[in-house]
């Protein structure tokens, strides 16, 4: 086989190596090239304006190559300057003249070319790319993110719609409406209690049961009557006025202290003049004269010439007609429902929770009735027995009972009537509620603004990460020239052998 056909493989992590055990280049090659570089960096602060110069110069680490290039150039530019003898005047022209003689001695621009390649090929051009692949990371992340953020939104933004829902508002206006909703709560109560009368039969079969006709006083009474007041309940009787407590959280309209003159007790005689209240004193409209200020006597308005002998002495003689007095009959008629004696049952946070603890107590009696029937076994039948007196006594009616419970209690105690409930009754759970409902839009808003973050840094880091592209390109298509530059050059000298360099991943 002919030596001339025979390839010679250089890995590039050894090229160096390879170039000095050869005797190529020097071992102290390196101490060179800083003349090199001084006289390269000299050499660009005068250069010509050329197309072919600012695209060869533009972004690249000058080599020997390099500088062949920009001597060809130069031969254009600079070609008025040249003699007769074939030689050129030009300063410039003998600049890089001079840089190419001092990396031509002992190959030095062969070990520095070597060096750039091997640099790009294991630093330069994998730290661009893993530059790439970050920015297309954190990209890819920030869109994740945004992803999560506008799900959080719309998981927020349904728990806050099935809220306003639940309370029944749209949600624009918060506490207005909620306090505008409790303005309905009293309908909404008599509807519930008008549907506990369907509980009538399953109260008389407890009561029957527990042989206690007066078990369950409230569920019963409410049965019967509706949703009457507390005062009603207690009394056994409706009241002749109501004075509904006001709702706490209310505003309440201030009075002017200007309008503020007199105080009236009531009296239809006229008005008592206390004065000025501006701090002259209280007029009492006695004469200062006609007050005797000696200590131990009184005068009580009566003449001392005039004594009355029957004074001291009362008479009860008088008839009851006679003296205006008007007795009433016993009880509490004519009586006024006042404090919690004036809420409805229903509304009473006292009387509702012992309403829906009946309620409770009577679902848990028809599940155990139930329960029994459904088993009839002997124990059970002895029970049976006592309530044969009761008809309608079956699973199928039990049954019926028990989901009438069960839907009415579902009702009083819906979230709706909870809430509606607690805002009426107190002071500040109207601002709780309307806190935790704005509470829902900030975040919903907080959230919003972040995923419009993350989108606007996917964007930057896509930008960022294309903006990457053109450079480590041009840094790839410069490393594979250098290398074919390379290969040519050491095929030369071992007589245009193929010469491969190997391990350059580009």
């Amino acid at each position: 086989m002919n030596e001339a056909d025979i390839p010679i493989d250089i890995h590039v992590g050894k090229l160096q190596d390879w170039l000095v055990s050869r005797r190529i280049v020097g071992k102290n090659w390196h101490h060179n090239v800083r003349e090199v570089r001084s006289k390269i960096s000299n050499a660009l602060t005068d250069m010509p304006a050329h197309e072919e110069l600012v695209q060869l110069l533009k972004g690249a680490h000058i080599n020997y190559f390099h500088c062949l290039q920009i001597i060809d150039i130069l031969k254009t530019t600079e070609a008025d300057s040249k003699n007769v003898f074939g030689r050129y005047g030009s300063q410039r022209m003998k600049d890089w003249q001079e840089v190419i003689k001092l990396y031509e001695r002992d190959s030095l621009y062969l070990a520095e070319a070597a060096q750039i390649l091997v640099r790009n090929i294991n630093f330069e051009i994998p730290s661009i790319r893993k530059q790439i692949k970050t920015f297309e990371q954190l990209a890819d992340e920030s869109e994740k993110k945004a992803g999560d953020l506008r799900r959080s939104q719309n998981t927020v933004r349904n728990e806050y719609q099935a809220l306003c829902r639940q309370l029944g508002i749209a949600g624009e206006n918060l506490r207005d409406e909620l306090v505008t909703k409790v303005g309905e709560l009293p309908e909404m109560l008599n509807n519930i209690a008008t549907s506990i009368s369907t509980l009538q039969k399953a109260i008389e079969l407890y009561g029957a049961f527990s042989n206690n006709t007066e078990c369950l006083p409230v569920l019963r009474h409410v049965a019967k009557t509706g949703n009457s007041t507390v005062y009603e309940f207690l009394y056994s009787e409706p009241p002749l006025s109501i004075e509904v407590p006001p709702m706490k959280f209310a505003v309440e309209k201030s009075v002017p202290i200007a309008t503020v003159q007199e105080i009236d007790f009531g009296n239809d005689g006229g008005t008592i003049d206390f004065g000025d209240i501006g701090g002259n004193g209280i007029d009492f409209n006695v004469d200062a004269a006609d007050v005797n200020l000696e200590a131990g006597e009184i005068d009580w308005g009566v003449s001392d010439d005039v004594v009355d002998p029957n004074a001291g002495v009362i008479d009860f003689n008088i008839s009851l007609e006679e003296s205006g007095i008007v007795v009433e009959e016993g009880g509490n008629a004519g009586g006024v429902a006042r404090g919690e004696e004036a809420y409805s049952i229903c509304d009473s946070p006292t009387y509702r929770e012992r309403l829906i603890n009946e309620m409770l107590e009577l679902e848990a009696f028809l599940k155990m009735r139930l329960y029994e029937v459904s088993v009839g076994d002997a124990v059970h039948i002895l029970s049976l027995t006592m309530m044969d007196s009761f008809p309608d006594h079956d699973p199928k009616s039990l049954s019926q009972m028990l989901a009438q419970v069960d839907v009415i209690y579902e009702k009083i105690n819906s979230p709706q009537i909870q809430h509606l409930h607690q805002i009426k009754h107190s002071p500040k759970y109207v601002d709780i509620l309307t806190s935790k409902l704005k509470q829902k839009l900030l975040a919903i808003d907080k959230m919003k603004d972040t995923e419009n973050l993350m989108l606007e840094r996917a964007v930057t880091f896509r930008e960022q990460s294309a903006g990457l592209q053109p450079t480590v390109t041009n840094i790839t298509d410069q490393t594979r020239i250098l290398q074919s530059q390379i290969e040519r050059d050491i095929s030369k000298r071992y007589k245009n052998r193929v010469v491969n360099l190997m391990g350059a991943n580009l």
